[in-house]
């Protein structure tokens, strides 16, 4: 079974191998054809722009997306640079350099990459998928019989911070850098999934497509060891199975095959302000002007944020989002399952915790509110700020380099739940309602805890479980994701995830405090 898994694991490091080296190799070669059909499907009334790609990109090779994008970069910043010195507003691009790069080196790439997409998908996610599948199966015989044990968990270096979660904290760190700031170097990774996404909406596929498309892959694959790890709870069989399917079906393919329809692509579980620009000017006028739906849409996500988010958390918790429904938290409890442990329990998150996740919530809010103001005032100003301004600084600092960056990528440093914990705007929504009116607790026996510390090893969400055990108190946190995996892995069945009335939810002696931190932890820690 070693052997296997060894095999295993050399084959997903050379697919994984392939992959990296992707960005920076192949051939570019930009035609006249190819460019003016871009100009002209894109609109592009600058004469300059034009005049400078001509001159020194169209009908010239480059090796290399390192060679070919600043030439791209530097003509569409010389052209505005131009216009703009002489108030030829109309003539200005506002597309991105790195977008317009991306958008260029999709249609100049030349070479074996694009000729052969099949024979690369199978280099590439081909021989991840069976590598790690040859390296995760083996584990039920090796597991042996049925069971959590928090056992050397934080002596092998492929679950403490070891320099195994170093090498993978810097690939998804650089992973999503180059997916957010530099998608230009994505370029040979997205005719890897041409074919896929062509036989799904009609298109060739773009950057976004080829991270919806590896969501899935490693949700899948990742999901077979939940199976594994867990296979002697019923409750993690059905929540990961649950996390799949909303992923798959409602985020991935359902989109797809609407942009194929003609229709808005739109995820349905996607609720704000987790969808923090459901409410921009643009996805309102987009929605308008689709007809009938467009309109069901926009019904659609209003209802879904004002009346079935909170209810269902009054009926059973934010559980029912964060760890059933929500592809944030699938990615989390399948990618970084590995990783739970690290989140700290220390008294300083609780704190850092406490205000950032909030003050997310209010900056989401506020600049709804302004988006809004100026949709229906028609003014791109409230208060003399500019709302555009206010939108591309939650989008950067909020969308790409908290919920991406930073919650994905730091998943081997600071646990699986470092977004939803710290940045999620619906996770903070959601824990005031679970919170003050909510029939959602976990449920403790303390005459029964061994204060093994498995259920406070395991929560990822930095809860000190075994403290509530202990003293026998039901554990009401609103930053309680419902995960359940405190209670699997506990040996003594201490532990219950339960619905019931409100009366009778939190121990006289506990008292709310900011985040629901019982008041003598908190003299005790201070």
């Amino acid at each position: 079974m070693k052997t296997l898994q060894h095999l295993g694991l050399g084959l997903f490091l050379i697919g994984l191998g392939i992959f990296t080296l992707l960005p920076v190799v192949g051939t570019y070669s930009l035609t006249s054809k190819d460019f003016s059909a871009f100009v002209t499907s894109k609109g592009i009334e600058s004469d300059v722009f034009v005049s400078k790609m001509e001159t020194t990109v169209v009908g010239r090779t480059f090796s290399g997306m390192p060679s070919f994008s600043p030439k791209v970069a530097e003509a569409l910043e010389q052209a505005n640079a131009l216009h703009k010195k002489n108030k030829e507003w109309g003539k200005v691009i506002y597309t991105d350099p790195h977008t317009m790069a991306a958008d260029l080196g999709k249609m100049a790439g030349t070479g074996f990459v694009p000729q052969n997409k099949w024979t690369m998908w199978l280099l590439t996610f081909g021989l991840g998928i069976v590598g790690a599948l040859m390296f995760i199966l083996p584990q039920v015989v090796l597991l042996g019989q049925k069971g959590i044990k928090n056992d050397h968990i934080y002596q092998q270096n492929s679950t403490n911070r070891g320099w195994i979660a170093w090498l993978v904290f810097i690939f998804l760190v650089g992973f999503y850098l180059v997916l957010y700031f530099r998608s230009e170097y994505a370029v040979n990774w997205t005719y890897l999934v041409d074919p896929i996404s062509e036989g799904l909406s009609g298109n060739p596929a773009g950057h976004w497509f080829l991270y919806g498309f590896m969501y899935c892959v490693v949700m899948v694959v990742m999901a077979v060891r939940m199976y594994i790890k867990y296979r002697h709870n019923n409750y993690q069989l059905l929540r990961t199975t649950s996390v799949l399917f909303f992923q798959i079906v409602f985020a991935f393919l359902i989109p797809e095959i609407m942009v194929r329809l003609q229709m808005p692509y739109y995820d349905f579980k996607n609720a704000f302000p987790l969808d923090y620009d459901f409410f921009f000017q643009w996805n309102l006028k987009s929605l308008l002007a689709s007809g009938g739906i467009g309109i069901f849409i926009l019904f659609w996500g209003t209802l879904l944020t004002l009346v079935i988010v909170p209810v269902l958390a009054y009926l059973y918790g934010k559980r029912w989002y964060c760890s059933w429904v929500c592809g944030c938290g699938g990615l989390a409890e399948t990618l970084g399952d590995p990783y739970r442990q690290h989140s700290s329990k220390s008294l300083f998150s609780w704190r850092v915790e406490r205000w950032l996740v909030h003050g997310v919530l209010v900056f989401a809010v506020a600049m709804t509110g302004m988006t809004l103001y100026s949709f229906f005032a028609e003014s791109g100003t409230v208060l003399g700020i500019k709302t555009s301004s206010v939108q591309n600084s939650y989008s950067l600092l909020i969308g790409a380099v908290f919920a991406g960056v930073i919650g994905t990528g730091f998943y081997p440093i600071f646990g699986n739940r470092v977004w939803c914990r710290f940045g999620c705007p619906l996770a903070a929504y959601l824990g005031f309602v679970q919170r003050f009116k909510s029939r959602f607790r976990i449920t403790t026996n303390g005459g029964q805890c061994i204060s093994c510390g498995n259920c406070s090893t395991y929560c990822e969400m930095g809860i000190d479980v075994r403290a509530y055990a202990q003293k026998g108190e039901n554990i009401v946190r609103s930053s309680c994701v419902g995960c359940g995996v405190c209670s699997a892995v506990c040996p003594r069945g201490v532990l219950s995830l339960e619905n019931g009335p409100e009366k009778g939810r939190i121990n006289p002696t506990q008292v709310l405090l900011g985040n629901d931190v019982d008041l003598m932890e908190l003299m005790n820690d201070t």
